[in-house]
């Protein structure tokens, strides 16, 4: 079952020179209702001139159309807080730089339905309701001033001020839900019980839409009225991961020997051979081409949630248009449950470490920027890797780095994880998460500056931590101490990177990658070693208690000798 949206709509100049309110709704094909949803919005112009009517027009057109251009990565509540944050500032800098009268603004109420769920952003005086069985619920709070004589005077709205802080909020969708958006020339004449009175008697949303206009301007609106309706026929069953299950039916090859074939490939070598997963090298019979092939091994086939794992790394590669990352190839149809991605003939960092490969300074800052780029790239589309280290990092033989392994990674759409697990290698994981934290941009920075560290000194900044082992952190150790030659502006990169607390590390991979880039002009400091009395405060007073009983036993053996 898919969703299934009814949308009404109407609009009447009223007793105005001209209409700014505008409002519209989008209905994409199927494929991409699934992916993004569908999405309604209604904005009224500010002003009383020409200008809040273009305003309005190009908040709803600028919203429905950038929305669907967003990442597939992105929550809806994320993307239209995006979206709303760079319309807003076009908006105020038009009313700016032109000197329009009465500003280039308007008010914008816009709802998104995908899957199970709705989100609403909301800015300014336009109202949303939510009718559900019999019970009528505004879900929108007014933006306007409290004071007497100023009840219409927008506070905040699109294009009002340099910035922006819509109200974002969501909920889960019933079928039978409808959902109202209102200007205020609707609302405010009809008043809430004629308002609950009319959503229950017509249940069409064309015909709702129409009567709660015509019944406003009756009332004695003045205002330009307009009404979007939409009725939820039906809710889908399934989310994003149960969609992505469907494709866990697939059987699991057994494991596959050279010579042997899968599907359209046929099997070169055996890549890797882990507890979990198998990766092979296959060549693709129609076009000769080599390529990695990922499943997992045949005692995985009752976990299911190893095989949504493997399909989210999937559906994650996908999505990252990146050269930084290997690409996903399409697969029209298959048999068993595995996924194809590039083969670029090469080896891991961590390979190389294995093999007693010593990295020098310059090399080592290059692939730290190659890696700060590649975390950029998908830290944009909101997702964490969580498991950033050197044997994730592959390094081919024409010096391209790419981040592999998506395994773990997370993004708001699609969390595979159970709740108590803690993806990620101990010795590269930041000290939150050891302590249960959640993972975030940081702790990704974090485990690229230990990668960083280990390959300059083939050491850990705090020491390797083994699996369920609880450590203590203290102060990292300086890379300096195992090699001489890390330039001081280095190091203190390096010490930034993995700082214990999260708010001393980089801020973004963009920063790290600048500091980086600009070496000894990045300006970067050493960092502020932490008092005893911060980091470890048992011990200063264990420290403490100890002096004080030595002084008292040397008083007394004072007193007893005298």
């Amino acid at each position: 079952m898919t969703l299934n949206i009814s949308f009404g709509h109407t609009t009447n100049i009223g007793k105005r020179e001209r209409n700014e309110d505008r409002a519209a709704f989008a209905q994409p094909d199927a494929a991409e209702a699934s992916r993004k949803g569908l999405i309604a919005a209604l904005a009224d112009g500010v002003g009383g001139g020409e200008n809040g009517g273009e305003a309005a027009q190009t908040v709803v057109r600028g919203l429905i159309q950038d929305y669907y251009a967003t990442p597939d990565t992105w929550e809806p509540g994320h993307a239209m807080q995006r979206i709303l944050t760079a319309l807003n500032r076009w908006l105020y800098g038009q009313s700016v730089s032109r000197h329009l009268p009465g500003g280039y603004a308007s008010t914008l109420t816009a709802l998104v339905f995908r899957g199970q769920r709705y989100c609403l952003a909301h800015a300014g005086d336009s109202r949303a309701y939510l009718l559900r069985g019999m019970e009528l619920q505004q879900l929108t709070t007014d933006h306007v001033w409290s004071q007497p004589g100023m009840e219409h005077v927008l506070r905040r709205g699109m294009g009002l001020d340099e910035h922006i802080l819509p109200d974002v909020s969501g909920g889960k969708l019933q079928a039978g839900d409808v959902f109202i958006l209102l200007s205020d020339g609707v609302w405010s004449p009809l008043g809430e019980k004629e308002l609950q009175r009319l959503s229950a008697l017509y249940r069409d949303p064309e015909i709702l839409a129409r009567e709660l206009v015509e019944t406003a301007l009756r009332k004695g609106g003045q205002d330009n009225a307009t009404a979007l309706v939409a009725r939820i026929d039906a809710v889908p069953e399934e989310n994003l991961a149960d969609e992505l299950a469907e494709s866990q039916t697939l059987p699991l090859p057994e494991k596959l020997k050279p010579g042997q074939r899968l599907d359209d490939f046929e099997v070169e070598e055996v890549l890797h051979d882990s507890r979990e997963t198998l990766l092979y090298l296959g060549r693709q019979t129609a076009t000769s081409r080599l390529y990695v092939l990922k499943t997992l091994k045949t005692i995985m086939e009752g976990d299911a949630r190893a095989k949504a794992r493997l399909l989210s790394e999937e559906w994650l590669g996908k999505r990252l248009q990146s050269p930084y990352f290997p690409q996903i190839m399409p697969l029209p149809a298959r048999n068993y449950l595995y996924y194809v991605q590039e083969w670029h003939e090469g080896r891991t960092l961590g390979q190389a470490l294995a093999a007693g490969e010593h990295f020098s300074v310059t090399e080592s800052v290059t692939l730290g920027i190659r890696l700060t780029k590649g975390l950029s790239a998908l830290h944009r589309l909101d997702i964490l890797h969580r498991d950033i280290k050197p044997e994730n990092l592959h390094l081919s033989v024409d010096n391209k780095l790419r981040i592999l392994d998506l395994g773990v990674a997370a993004c708001p759409v699609l969390e595979i994880s159970a709740p108590e697990e803690i993806p990620g290698t101990p010795s590269y994981m930041a000290p939150e998460l050891l302590s249960g934290g959640e993972a975030s941009w940081r702790t990704d920075l974090y485990a690229a500056g230990v990668t960083l560290y280990q390959l300059l000194t083939r050491k850990y900044p705090y020491g390797e931590i083994e699996p369920f082992q609880h450590p203590k952190f203290g102060e990292p150790v300086s890379p300096s101490r195992y090699r001489t030659d890390i330039p001081v502006w280095l190091e203190n990169i390096l010490l930034k990177a993995v700082a214990r607390d999260p708010s001393s590390r980089f801020e973004t991979a963009e920063e790290f990658r600048l500091a980086l880039e600009r070496g000894d002009a990045s300006g970067i400091s050493a960092p502020r070693r932490t008092p005893l009395a911060e980091s470890n405060p048992l011990a200063l007073w264990q420290g403490i208690a100890v002096i004080s009983l030595l002084a008292n036993l040397l008083l007394l053996y004072l007193l007893l000798a005298s």
